[in-house]
């Protein structure tokens, strides 16, 4: 029998072969979160000096920001052993076009290079955008927010998007019409140092909102959010560097814990945190998963018996997080009877449902709401509710990743599965989860 096979853990490695059909058992730790760190580290650009980042992932997202930053005459250092990023921001300067084309694609980050370099250089270039394909993402909210705050923007840039302030950025009343994560970022790299007071109404308050705003706080800005998702920001005239740990990342937590109850296995996920996962542990206990919180983490396994069908719904923060259910509904194809998920965040997430059902999960798409939340993709000829009937048993099969988290989906179906699976395109998952190789080692998968 093969056991703990691993290949060679190098970046080129775009392939995975998966030999399932046994539980996960074992320990892993979970560092910061993706969704955190890498706008954290677009933060520093707002000082002239040193910023400290600790708790930091070794996933793709970190290298793209620290090259960028790097192309902007910023000092970064890595130390990935340790999971600090110390970054040296004392001398900005605009990069060479073709050289911030080079990573055009790679991620969605550069956009939020835009308030911080308006503020150091009066200026910036955003090259062509990534991420992944799971529905429209529109940067209009951000360039609106850009020039509501008095940015020039020019669209007709032939290599991307060139923006300029050339009387400053000051103070607005901003209202997104959905609460975007990105869009809220945006306003705040922008509005901390914009001349006068910033109201950002329909703001998102997702807990790595919260913790970029813990950073801008100690980095001198003046920052309250009210309960109405409400985002008051007062201009100063200058920041200073931060030392700041970042939060667990929630996503890559749940993902780990939907593996342990697809497998049938036994995960202890050393730094987990209980309070960002609440929604999340209530679904999985419906589910019928048993977890128990200490102060090093949460453990996460499958108890035995059948597993629950739930009805669940997408939304923002607090909400059900879209990120959850794409690991999630490959557990639910274990479980006995009806599950509906209906996703109010990305209109074409379930895209990556149809390797499952090639393994043999009965998934069935519709475009109609399938719940009570109130829906921007009704009549709109969107596949976005999923009804799964299960328990079936899954058979492993030749899988092309989609995104990030499908693709960590179709890894835990392949794990799942009876037989061999064989995974292309896995550096997408790089991306948000660190070292996923050797923590499937730990955990007891066979893999090469």
């Amino acid at each position: 029998m093969m056991t703990n096979l691993v290949k060679s853990d190098q970046k080129s490695d775009d392939v995975i072969k998966v030999f399932g059909g046994k539980p996960l058992e074992g320990s892993i730790r979970v560092r910061g979160a993706k969704n955190f760190v890498s706008k954290a580290m677009v933060a520093a650009l707002l000082a002239p000096g040193t910023s400290v980042l600790k708790n930091v992932p070794e996933i793709r997202d970190v290298q793209v920001v620290s090259d960028l930053l790097r192309l902007h005459g910023v000092q970064v250092d890595v130390n990935g052993a340790e999971g600090i990023v110390t970054i040296d921001a004392s001398h900005v300067e605009l990069a060479d076009v073709a050289d911030v084309d080079t990573l055009s694609g790679s991620s969605r980050i550069p956009i939020l290079f835009s308030g911080p370099l308006l503020h150091r250089l009066g200026e910036a270039f955003i090259p062509a955008l990534g991420g992944c394909r799971i529905g429209d993402r529109p940067i209009d909210f951000h360039l609106e927010t850009l020039r509501k705050l008095g940015a020039k923007v020019n669209k007709e840039h032939k290599d991307g998007i060139h923006i300029t302030a050339p009387d400053g950025l000051h103070g607005a009343k901003i209202h997104l019409p959905y609460p975007s994560v990105g869009a809220t970022e945006q306003t705040l790299l922008a509005a901390v140092l914009a001349d006068g007071k910033t109201e950002l109404s329909g703001a998102a308050i997702e807990p790595e909102i919260m913790d970029l705003v813990a950073v801008l706080q100690k980095m001198g800005a003046l920052i309250s959010v009210d309960v109405d998702r409400t985002i008051r920001i007062e201009g100063v005239e200058s920041l200073r560097g931060y030392t700041h740990t970042s939060l667990t990342d929630r996503i890559e937590a749940a993902s780990w814990a939907s593996a342990a109850l697809a497998t049938h296995g036994d995960i202890f996920v050393k730094g987990a945190d209980q309070d960002d996962m609440m929604t999340f542990l209530n679904v999985y206990r419906r589910i019928g998963g048993e977890f128990d919180v200490d102060d090093n983490g949460i453990r996460f396994w499958h108890p035995g018996g059948d597993l629950k069908p739930v009805a669940i719904e997408t939304d923002v923060h607090p909400g059900f997080m879209t990120d959850w259910q794409q690991p999630l509904v490959v557990a639910l194809t274990q479980a006995k009877g009806l599950s509906i998920v209906h996703e109010t965040v990305y209109e074409n997430r379930f895209g990556f449902t149809k390797p499952l059902v090639q393994m043999g999960a009965t998934i069935q798409l519709y475009k109609e709401c399938l719940g009570s939340l109130p829906c921007r993709f009704q009549q709109r000829n969107f596949e976005h509710s999923a009804v799964i009937f299960g328990p079936t048993p899954l058979e492993g099969r030749d899988i092309d990743v989609p995104d990030l988290r499908g693709g960590f989906s179709h890894l835990i179906a392949a794990l799942t599965a009876k037989g061999e699976s064989t995974i292309h395109g896995i550096s997408l998952i790089d991306r948000g989860y660190a070292d996923f190789r050797g923590k499937l080692r730990a955990l007891g998968a066979e893999i090469i």
